[in-house]
């Protein structure tokens, strides 16, 4: 694999627009915590340090992945500039792992066509925990930080 042991969240902050005044969702879910609450800390602390105000950030938690998108929905209703979308999915032995991708994705990609705002798929889809991890903070960065980078990115877009 091409990003194999390769940070992929390194960002220069000057490329990024200012988010200040930005107001961000962020729905988390909570199956998987261990890695979905680094994935948190990883967008809150990137949006922070790009201008979002802590009070403008607010974390909304789901039971799990395919619950992300109707927790986007009720995000939504708060107005944000953005709405990040923080999962784990691990495959199993089953096919319950491609249904639930495939829905949380279709999900979302409905979401950014009805909706006004951008809702930013920020979702691991990992074979194994090492992936995971390596995703969340270890060696391959983190998805949250991408994950915020493109919302703000895409939140200055739509302005």
């Amino acid at each position: 694999m091409v990003t194999k042991n390769t940070n992929l969240s390194t960002f220069i902050k000057e490329d990024v627009p200012n988010a200040k005044g930005f107001s961000i969702g962020i729905v988390v879910s909570e199956w998987n915590s261990n890695i979905t609450n680094n994935l948190y800390k990883g967008a809150f602390d990137t949006l922070v340090e790009c201008g979002v105000n802590k009070e403008d950030i607010t974390r909304y938690d789901v039971p799990g992945s395919y619950e992300m998108v109707f927790g986007a929905k009720i995000a939504s209703k708060d107005n944000p500039d953005a709405i990040i979308c923080l999962g784990s999915v691990i495959q199993g032995e089953t096919k319950h792992f491609d249904f639930v991708c495939n829905a949380v994705a279709m999900g979302i990609k409905d979401l950014n066509i009805s909706l006004d705002i951008p809702v930013i798929f920020g979702v691991l889809t990992d074979n194994t925990m090492e992936q995971a991890v390596n995703r969340s903070g270890g060696n391959q960065g983190n998805k949250g930080v991408e994950s915020a980078i493109t919302a703000i990115k895409m939140a200055d877009l739509n302005k």
